[in-house]
Parts: structure tokens; C-alpha cells; sequence
């Protein structure tokens, strides 16, 4: 009988890395070649999939399938963060850090345009820019 729990809970296993492994391949930016590959479960996502320790280990199974090399962290609310720690190549860290670069000009613009809007928007005031202390209109 221990060997047919044994059987159940191999065939659970590697269904569980296979769950995991086709989100981890799903999560990859084709451009990035494979790098930069990160999965992020919610404590509810995690919990239905089974016990902390079984996910991750599942996680790292996966993980060495694809050709990753694992880091795993899970935080205080059950979050379940997943990385590939390996180092890409020059070009590929290139690509990343102006696709990073882009989004973070991108996020100002909105801040800054959002800013202009709330300014000129206001009642009384004047869209001329901003004002010191004591340049009330």
C-alpha cells in the first residue's frame, strides 16, 4: 500500500511541475530569449496549487526544465515570487534596460502631464507655471 501513496504523490508532483513550468514559459518575453523569466502567485493561487513547500519545490523543478536557474521567495502574505537568476547576455540586458528606460519616461510624462492638467484645472489659477510661497492670485 505505501508504494501506491508513494505513486499518487510522484504523479501529483510532476503534474504540479508541469502546471508551473507551462506558467513559467508563458510568463517569458519572447524578445528576452528566455531571460528575465519571473512567475509571481498569489497566496490563493499558491494555496490551491498545494502545500508552500511542495509549490516551491515544484517551482525549482520546473525551473531546472527550462534551464533556469531559481530563486524563489515567498512573503509574508503567502506571495510566491519565482526569478530566473541567471545573468543574460549583453545583449539582451541592452534590450531590458531601454525597454526600462522607456517605461519609466513613459510613467513621468503621465505624472508630469497629470500635474499640468491638476494645475490648470484648478479654479483660480493661472496655467503660468508654479507659484512660490506668497504668489497666491
Amino acid at each position: 500500500m505505501p508504494s501506491q501513496k508513494d505513486e499518487l504523490a510522484e504523479r501529483r508532483f510532476a503534474k504540479l511541475v508541469d502546471q508551473i513550468r507551462a506558467m513559467m514559459s508563458d510568463s517569458l518575453k519572447p524578445e528576452y530569449r528566455g531571460f528575465y523569466g519571473q512567475l509571481i502567485l498569489t497566496q490563493q493561487t499558491a494555496a490551491e496549487m498545494g502545500e508552500p513547500a511542495d509549490v516551491r519545490r515544484a517551482a525549482r523543478a520546473a525551473g531546472r526544465r527550462l534551464g533556469w536557474r531559481i530563486r524563489t521567495h515567498a512573503t509574508d502574505d503567502g506571495t510566491l515570487f519565482i526569478i530566473d537568476d541567471r545573468d543574460p547576455t549583453q545583449e539582451v540586458r541592452d534590450l531590458a534596460a531601454r525597454r526600462s528606460a522607456d517605461a519609466v519616461s513613459a510613467l513621468i510624462a503621465s505624472v508630469r502631464a497629470e500635474a499640468r492638467m491638476r494645475r490648470t484645472s484648478a479654479p483660480g489659477t493661472l496655467p503660468s507655471g508654479p507659484r512660490g510661497p506668497g504668489q497666491d492670485v
